[in-house]
């Protein structure tokens, strides 16, 4: 697997709920943000007009994620507030975690859950001993596995 630059990491977009979000993700899965930059953080234009596609920074923005970088199992996720419109979409998408048991998948399961929906029940399959699908309460898409045993 390769790190750095050269990694392909998902990059989530809360809209207004990122700073919640992060907090969730550290407890239920022990992320570590290892980076955050509020919208205040970042320097003034001077009298260069925006970017397309980003309105004025209101007031309401400055306490808002810009960008922050978070470390799940070893994982690198990149999120944001982004316009802070509050209607979060993750359509398409689905981020998978593998866990080393069943007693994890099942307790990852339920926490993720918590305030979410089930999209997928956690079951036994031809795949996996546990396996199961659930939306976060933000919106995300989860698919929770337990790794084969390996061989000894």
């Amino acid at each position: 697997m390769q790190s750095g630059s050269q990694a392909i990491k998902p990059y989530l977009f809360f809209d207004g709920r990122c700073d919640e979000a992060l907090e969730f993700y550290t407890r239920t899965l022990g992320a570590k943000v290892e980076q955050l930059f509020r919208f205040k953080d970042a320097p003034p234009q001077g009298d260069a007009p925006p970017q397309e596609g980003c309105g004025p920074m209101t007031a309401d923005m400055a306490e808002k994620v810009m960008h922050a970088c978070v470390t799940i199992r070893g994982t690198t996720l990149l999120a944001s507030d982004g316009m802070c419109q509050g209607k979060p979409e993750f359509k398409g998408v689905s981020l998978a975690l593998e866990t080393a048991s069943d007693a994890e998948a099942e307790k990852v399961f339920a926490a993720l859950g918590e305030g979410g929906q089930v999209q997928m029940p956690m079951a036994p399959t031809f795949f996996s001993s546990r396996f199961g699908m659930v939306a976060d309460r933000f919106g995300v898409s989860w698919m929770i596995t337990v790794a084969p045993a390996q061989p000894a």
